[in-house]
């Protein structure tokens, strides 16, 4: 992995700033990630990032941090945090904007445990494919102290295979209609695709319950995407 999404950060953190990370999916076109947005403040967040940030409590790990936003708000507010990221240049930002606890690390390598997880900006992304679901999910509820939570949200992105007339063109043959090829590039160069899974609520819901998890829908968003707590 070259990382680009971590030397992206960095230049934004070191004032280097000069355009914005490209992605893209094997079905959709060419969309700008603008590096401010990966910078909020809770007062920029989407709802949906607002309410888990309302319900983390106790020690909390942060999945994905990023620039470390989320982390920073809820240290703020005195939670005991751990932040992971598999990216070393959103390791580094996010040591550098002051969290306190944040480590270089794959989720499937944490073997802390906590009372809150939260995995937010599609959280179930890292699940890779509908295959690998029930594993992640199995050491994510390892991972959980008595009575703790795991805070995702989702999309399900069934409305970007409509046709103009309101029909779906999901090949019923093919893989998930969820699981995508994600494409991202920075400054002329670009990264290695990876597997990126959105996981509709019904079939998020099934996973949890077939590792003994209740998988419980807090709100939905503004653009087909939904949080829930799962415990």
């Amino acid at each position: 992995m070259k990382d680009l999404f971590g030397k992206a950060l960095l230049d934004f953190f070191n004032k280097n700033y000069t355009e914005d990370l490209i992605t893209s999916t094997n079905i959709s076109g060419e969309d700008v990630l603008p590096l401010p947005y990966l910078f909020r403040r809770y007062s920029e967040m989407p709802k949906l990032e607002q309410k888990a940030l309302q319900l983390a409590q106790g020690r909390v790990l942060d999945v994905g941090c990023g620039s470390g936003s989320h982390s920073l708000y809820l240290q703020d507010k005195g939670l005991d945090v751990k932040a992971i990221d598999i990216s070393e240049g959103a390791v580094n930002v996010a040591k550098l904007r002051g969290v306190n606890h944040v480590e270089l690390k794959d989720i499937l390598n944490e073997t802390g445990t906590f009372d809150t997880i939260l995995l937010l900006m599609n959280g179930t992304g890292i699940f890779q494919d509908l295959l690998q679901v029930s594993a992640y999910l199995k050491h994510l509820k390892s991972l959980l102290n008595p009575y703790g939570q795991l805070l995702i949200d989702s999309s399900d992105i069934q409305y970007m295979y409509e046709d103009d007339d309101g029909g779906l063109w999901i090949d019923t043959n093919a893989n998930y209609y969820g699981e995508l090829d994600y494409f991202l590039s920075y400054k002329g160069e670009n990264e290695d695709p990876m597997k990126w899974l959105y996981l509709d609520f019904e079939r998020l819901q099934l996973a949890c319950d077939a590792v003994g998890l209740h998988c419980e829908k807090v709100m939905d968003g503004e653009h087909f995407d939904y949080l829930v707590k799962v415990y």
